[in-house]
């Protein structure tokens, strides 16, 4: 067995990398110059790197390891399940414990009669699914040209051909011939930066409403179904105005079109409630997961598909599927998940206690100088970072620039914040304790704190014209 051991020297490890290692969204070039922060282990919400500098992680990986790092009861269920069953496909009439024991509990825990899993290897895979399903789905009903998907700018529903598509993410869609026909998009309901003079109710109504708007104009026998995140995560944790999902609703509900929740970032305790849908009233036909499934312990998504849905595809082949569809291991990881997530109150907990506790705090960073907003859902945040509060402005300087330099103090004061542009973004794991959020404050404002002195140093507190 080939073994790189974690006490290898930091730059042994980064040229390693550097010579092998193609990152997801990185400029190779620079991150090769520089060197990867190299992360050798991690416990609860605690990452520690090859240098052994200990780093509060506020973005839970990728907005995923909801129940915290080094929970050994997960190894243990992927370890028991390798030895008993470590792959078999759900192809050609079969199927296996694992699989059917997880899509029960799915079957439980989802709102509604959303009752049905066709699952995938991630988010990406199963918004692609989503593609194909809704599109045969109304094929099936006798309605082919009826294909149409509506999605918002800003989105984020992946990254892979047809989910970056349905996604609305302009520096995505500039490469690879993005996106592919028939996908729609309308704008997002972000009131900080688009609203004007009107007030977010008014705004989250007359953002929901370009739906109707675009139904009617590309044609309602055309239109076969909405996808949205409740929260917009990577768009910048966008939560919007209390208006809009209800008006979304509406909508979906006179035209008959079928409403996607995309979950892969909400589902599973993210903002309260087992699921965003719960969380903003959401009656979707179909819900993305992924992410919080597994906690990130192995790599698993699907789509909960509802009673109606799911016996118009029963009635025909669904030519679609994956090879590690339902994969046995990641299964056994997700039903352990679940299990901890539930007995242990944690999603409850994360919902009355803790996240009622981080919303406090975290709002009271819109008194620093250089913070317009601050916008949290759950266990989800974000901070608009702004030269001029009174007139909600963005800075001169080119999108993102004040942002990186935040990220950049955030990660010398050893906290994962991430930033979308000029937001910042923090997903901490759902069992960070009051303590720890703490932490996660005093970290932030002292990161805030050396980040504006930078903007002001550098001449880069402008408002843009």
């Amino acid at each position: 067995m080939t073994l790189i051991t974690n006490h290898m020297p930091t730059a042994e490890l980064q040229a390693l990398d550097a010579a092998h290692h193609m990152h997801p969204f990185t400029n190779g070039d620079e991150l090769n110059a520089k060197g990867a922060r190299v992360i050798t282990r991690a416990k609860g919400v605690t990452l520690t790197d090859s240098d052994g500098n200990e780093i509060l992680d506020a973005m839970a990986g990728l907005w995923c390891v909801n129940l915290g790092y080094g929970r050994d009861e997960l190894a243990e269920a992927a370890a028991r399940q390798m030895k008993e069953l470590p792959y078999y496909n759900t192809f050609f009439q079969t199927t296996h414990v694992p699989v059917i024991a997880l899509s029960e509990r799915l079957a439980q825990l989802a709102p509604g009669d959303l009752n049905h899993v066709f699952y995938a290897g991630s988010g990406s895979e199963a918004n692609d699914t989503n593609i194909r399903l809704v599109r045969t789905y109304w094929a099936q009903k006798g309605k082919p040209d009826k294909n149409i998907i509506i999605s918002r700018k800003n989105a984020y529903h992946g990254s892979s051909v047809g989910s970056a598509s349905l996604g609305g993410m302009q520096g995505m869609h500039a490469q690879g011939g993005l996106p592919i026909p028939d996908i729609h998009h309308i704008n997002q309901p972000n009131w900080w930066a688009e609203g004007g003079d009107m007030t977010p109710e008014e705004f989250g109504l007359a953002r929901a409403q370009e739906l109707e708007e675009a139904i009617l104009e590309l044609g309602e026998d055309r239109v076969a179904a909405f996808i949205g995140e409740p929260v917009q995560g990577a768009g910048g944790v966008i939560v919007p105005p209390e208006t809009y999902w209800p008006e979304i609703q509406r909508i979906c509900d006179k035209y008959g079109i079928l409403l996607i929740a995309d979950e892969v970032i909400c589902g599973f305790g993210r903002t309260g409630q087992w699921f965003g849908s719960q969380t903003y009233g959401i009656r979707p036909h179909i819900m993305t997961i992924a992410k919080g499934l597994s906690s990130g312990y192995a790599p698993i998504g699907g789509s909960i598909v509802c009673d109606e849905v799911a016996e118009v595809m029963n009635a025909c082949e669904f030519a679609h599927g994956y090879t590690y569809s339902g994969h046995p291991v990641a299964c056994a990881v997700a039903l352990e998940n679940l299990r901890i997530l539930e007995e242990e109150g944690i999603v409850d907990r994360a919902g009355s206690e803790t996240a009622p506790y981080l919303k406090q705090k975290w709002e009271g960073l819109v008194d620093h100088p250089l913070v317009g907003e601050a916008k949290i859902a759950g266990l989800m945040g974000s901070i608009a970072l702004t030269p001029d509060k009174a007139t909600r402005a963005q800075f001169a300087a080119d999108a993102g620039t004040a942002g990186l330099i935040c990220r950049e103090e955030c990660f010398a004061n050893n906290l994962v914040m991430r930033h979308v542009g000029d937001r910042m973004v923090i997903s901490p794991p759902l069992v960070i304790t009051k303590p720890e959020i703490d932490t996660l404050i005093d970290r932030a404002t002292t990161a805030l704190d050396a980040a504006h002195a930078r903007l002001q140093d550098e001449g880069l507190m402008k408002a843009a014209s």
